[in-house]
């Protein structure tokens, strides 16, 4: 096994059960902050176990979360990306559907690559892991997408981050158009999941507009493993510094763009 990938299971498991055990306390006892009802005590607890998994074996590693933005161990070309509990709001409505997320990331001269990916549903103790070029895997069964010639049958999913909302009104426009030729269309809040649910063939489509990396890096990897596409909006892949960003089989992505297309303003075709 990649070393990279055995640090980063024990981390999201480690992460995950205390997720669990705090999901399956009594309601109510999970404490959030009253003006940010995203900030509580069980996600910073988990990102802080996740951090310290890492650089007990990794001293230098350097770290994104969507807690702490950047905390530079002096290693600038590997990169943990790490999402400690993707979606918080499920969490605290009790609804489970949320997950660890940790991805790795290695730059190089020309371009960065996701090498490693992990996503923990610690509800439902499924292990989703991907190493570049080695495929995907959910509880060590390999996974492959299911191919589509259009959109007919399919099930998607879709996401906007509250920091996107001017551009609601074309997330609104682009439901109505896709929700016309495909089968099933929703919101999950948990982009890793939905990402992961792509590589598993459960979900066959996902557009979001305004992602944080902390919430794709790892599903990215995923889907590119089990045999998917990743793009941004125009079919290019600026999507870590857009965060927009379509996942699908190419057939899938390629129907979802051209309709797209017609409802893109010009800050969504950067």
């Amino acid at each position: 096994m990649h070393p990279m990938l055995t640090i980063a299971i024990r981390a999201a498991r480690k992460a995950g059960d205390l997720i669990a055990k705090y999901y399956a306390e009594p309601q109510g006892s999970i404490k959030t902050n009253k003006k940010n009802s995203n900030d509580f005590a069980v996600d910073k607890s988990a990102e802080r176990l996740i951090i310290n998994v890492i650089r007990d074996s990794y001293p230098s590693a350097s770290i994104i979360s969507q807690k702490c933005p950047a905390l530079n161990g002096g290693d600038n070309e590997t990169q943990w990306i790490i999402s400690s509990l993707d979606e918080n709001s499920n969490f605290t409505k009790r609804l489970p559907h949320c997950a660890v997320s940790i991805a790795v990331r290695i730059k190089t001269h020309t371009k960065a690559h996701t090498e490693v990916a992990v996503i923990y549903d610690a509800i439902r103790n499924e292990l989703f892991t991907a190493v570049r070029g080695q495929g995907a895997q959910l509880n060590g069964y390999r996974l492959r997408i299911p191919e589509y010639k259009n959109l007919t049958g399919t099930t998607l999913a879709a996401g906007i981050s509250i920091k996107a909302k001017q551009h609601a009104h074309v997330y609104y426009n682009l439901l109505s158009q896709l929700s016309a030729q495909c089968d099933n269309i929703h919101s999950s809040d948990s982009p890793a999941l939905d990402l992961a649910y792509i590589a598993a063939g459960r979900v066959d489509g996902f557009f979001a507009i305004g992602l944080s990396p902390c919430s794709f890096a790892g599903g990215e990897l995923l889907v590119r493993e089990a045999g998917a596409l990743v793009t941004d909006f125009v079919g290019g892949d600026n999507y870590y510094n857009s965060g927009n960003l379509v996942a699908g089989s190419p057939r899938v992505v390629e129907t979802m763009q051209r309709i797209m297309d017609e409802e893109l303003t010009a800050a969504l075709r950067c």
